[in-house]
This record gives C-alpha cells, structure tokens and sequence, in this order.
C-alpha cells in the first residue's frame, strides 16, 4: 500500500505479507496528551470473517473488508470488496474523505462525547 495515496495525516502503521492492513490517522496527536491514545482513527484492511464470535476474524475469506474505526467500539463505516486491490482504494477513498471532514464520525456515537469530536473537528480543518 502507497502511503502516498492516501488522505492527509493517514499513515500505514502495518502492512502485513498476506495483504492485511492497518492505517492510523495523526499518530503524532494520539499520544494521550492532546487526544486519548485509544482514540486513535484507524482503518483495517482484511480478508478475515467478519462472523462475531471470538476468533473468527483469524480465519481468511475470499472477501475483503475495510473498516474504519474511531474507538475499539466506534465502528464508523464498514465495506466490502470482491479483491484487494478494490479494497486498497477502498481505503483510499475512506482517508480522502475522512481527512477531507466528509466522513460523519459524530453519528457512529451512541453516547456523544462533544469536547472530545469537537477537537478532532478542529484537528481534522487544521490538516
């Protein structure tokens, strides 16, 4: 994956050699001083089952999934893609648009937290 082609302030933070993913937004801010570490806005990239029970995700599928998170919990936005590379765009077009203040992130709160997105909209305007 070309960390070039992605939004500003999206980095890959790993990219594994069976094509799994992951891409983390300003990791220089989560550093639990300005923002909280564990809020840290990530994307995944995987082929894992997204069946809910405890370790299905390690098995592969033929599917590709990207997944945007604000929080462990916080899942924003979720699609899926017949092949990688679709899905790497896929993630392509979820940090353009996330870093482009296109992505409703406030919506994926079932118990808002104002102060905290109020400054991740600042963050987000800054970049």
């Amino acid at each position: 994956m070309d960390a070039a082609t992605l939004g500003d302030g999206w980095r890959v933070w790993t990219e594994e050699t069976d094509g799994r993913a992951i891409v983390v937004y300003r990791p220089d801010v989560f550093d639990a001083d300005r923002f909280p570490a564990p809020c840290l806005p990530t994307v995944y990239l995987t082929n894992g089952s997204r069946r809910a029970r405890p370790g299905a995700g390690q098995y592969q599928t033929d599917e590709w999934h990207v997944t945007l998170f604000l929080e462990p919990d916080v899942e924003v936005e979720s699609r899926t893609f017949d092949a990688r590379d679709d899905a790497v765009d896929g993630v392509r077009d979820v940090t353009e648009r996330f870093a482009a203040g296109e992505v409703d992130y406030r919506g994926a709160y079932q118990v808002p937290r104002e102060t905290y997105l109020d400054e991740l909209d600042a963050l987000v305007d800054d970049a």
